[in-house]
């Protein structure tokens, strides 16, 4: 029988204290990982299960705002929206019909149906479970993606460090309410960085500020990114990225950068 590669590990609070350094960020950076049956979530260490209903977007600001580690199940969550984003619930028709949202955030049910065939979701049937947890504690390691809240002056300096080295465009979608399927959504689904503005639920019940976005990744892509931006930060180009003065001429500043290019 051949033996499956154990998943790699990374040195997690190693790469929370650059991050930290290099954004200066507010909100903990945190891991989240499906588990394909309870029991394998249960044997997570220090876990809290909820005792009430929540959103989906409330369990995750329990890590990312109270540095909680948080493990639920189909039947913690309000309703199949927030379950099928994470493939706890099935995306069958009458899922797809959207038929709730019709008067509320849609016109119509055409509109509606359009909106919930736009989101990028996990597929229903491999797992059971989910956890979230800083991702300094070590206790999902690896994460299947780190979650990073960060301001847009933050944001464009991760995604820098991304490009430094292999560098690809990316390009990014709006799906509106259920943002979430903009971020961890399309993260665990396709394994890509995953950008998002976080949408009136994850503000309203998940307590996300105005001012932060949502950067869904793999902690490989992390580890890029962390990599890329000290490289940036030798060159002068780091966070925070101070005015220079809307009046003044530029040649001085820019030489610093782009002296004999």
């Amino acid at each position: 029988m051949q033996q499956q590669t154990p998943p790699e590990q990374f040195d997690l609070p190693g790469m929370v204290a650059d991050l930290n350094g290099l954004l200066r960020l507010k909100t903990t950076v945190i891991g989240l990982k499906m588990f394909a049956s309870a029991d394998e979530m249960a044997a997570i260490p220090k876990l809290r299960r909820p005792t009430a209903v929540h959103t989906t977007d409330q369990i995750v600001s329990m890590a990312s705002r109270l540095g909680w580690t948080v493990g639920i199940t189909a039947d913690d969550l309000v309703g199949a929206q927030c379950r099928a984003v994470i493939g706890l619930a099935p995306q069958d028709e009458k899922w797809l019909a959207g038929q709730g949202y019709v008067g509320v955030w849609h016109e119509n049910a055409e509109d509606a149906r359009k909106r919930q065939q736009a989101l990028d979701v996990v597929p229903f049937g491999k797992y059971q479970a989910m956890v979230v947890s800083p991702l300094a504690s070590g206790r999902l390691n690896p994460p299947d993606i780190c979650l990073v809240y960060a301001t847009p002056g933050q944001m464009i300096i991760l995604i820098n460090g991304l490009q430094w080295t292999g560098y690809k465009k990316f390009e990014w979608g709006v799906v509106g309410e259920t943002a979430c399927a903009d971020s961890w959504g399309r993260a665990l689904k396709t394994g890509e960085p995953s950008l998002s503005l976080p949408c009136y639920a994850e503000r309203r019940y998940g307590g996300v500020p105005d001012e932060e976005m949502l950067m869904a990744l793999q902690p490989s892509h992390l580890a890029k990114a962390i990599a890329g931006m000290k490289a940036l930060a030798r060159n002068g180009l780091r966070y925070p990225i101070a005015p220079y003065g809307i009046q003044s001429d530029v040649r001085a500043g820019m030489s610093v950068s782009y002296a004999n290019k």
